[in-house]
């Protein structure tokens, strides 16, 4: 992937425009970059659940960590680990268009523009809201939830990583505008999720923050 930056770089100073093709590799390796990336930022907002659903097994008699809160993490990391695929194919897609930078940020206005009004205008819908209800509300989702057994925790798990997605696949897009491995971004993302998770007026920001990239998106278009 390096080596596909500096070649992008260099075709660029010289006025060309012509992305290096992707190989076999080159997608497993993104695929890897979005999975360990998506479970780093998704890590902090999720742990209160997963504390939450390893007291509960506690609470039962079962000590050290079960089989079952492992497959709780498994349940959820699957979720992402899918949207890792699909965010891999974009990146692919945009890569093969020639409308990614050298830093893997959009290079077009517009398809920046559009990122962050889609983004924005999802913050506001009744899905978000939903989803992010439940992911504030960890405790209701296991009281209403709870499946014994290994794989009743796996499915709790995909369950509640369903939840999540549904509350921040828009923002995880973003990192097509500020840049995929922009670490200050993404440092800045995952603090964003954890404020709009467990903060005292996280759907208030989620809102908020929905507004404020539709008219961002407005002026990257014009």
């Amino acid at each position: 992937m390096s080596a596909d930056r500096e070649h992008d770089k260099m075709m660029a100073a010289m006025g060309m425009h012509m992305n290096m093709p992707w190989m076999p590799a080159d997608f497993f390796f993104t695929f890897a970059m979005w999975a360990v990336m998506m479970v780093g930022m998704m890590a902090p907002s999720a742990a209160p659940v997963l504390l939450l659903f390893a007291a509960a097994r506690a609470g039962r008699g079962k000590r050290g960590l079960p089989l079952t809160t492992l497959a709780f993490a498994l349940g959820y990391i699957a979720v992402w680990a899918t949207f890792s695929v699909v965010a891999t194919a974009a990146q692919w897609g945009l890569h093969q268009a020639a409308l990614l930078s050298a830093v893997m940020s959009s290079s077009s206005g517009r398809l920046s523009g559009a990122i962050l009004m889609a983004a924005g205008a999802y913050q506001l819908t009744p899905w978000k809201s939903k989803c992010l209800t439940h992911c504030r509300s960890p405790l209701g989702f296991l009281m209403t939830n709870w499946r014994d057994g290994t794989d009743g925790a796996f499915r709790m798990g995909f369950r509640h990583g369903g939840y999540c997605l549904g509350c921040c696949w828009a923002l995880m897009c973003v990192l097509f505008v500020v840049g995929v491995m922009n670490v200050v971004w993404v440092a800045a993302l995952t603090g964003f999720v954890l404020i709009e998770k467990t903060g005292p007026a996280g759907a208030i920001v989620a809102r908020a923050a929905g507004a404020a990239m539709i008219v961002l998106g407005v002026v990257a278009i014009i």
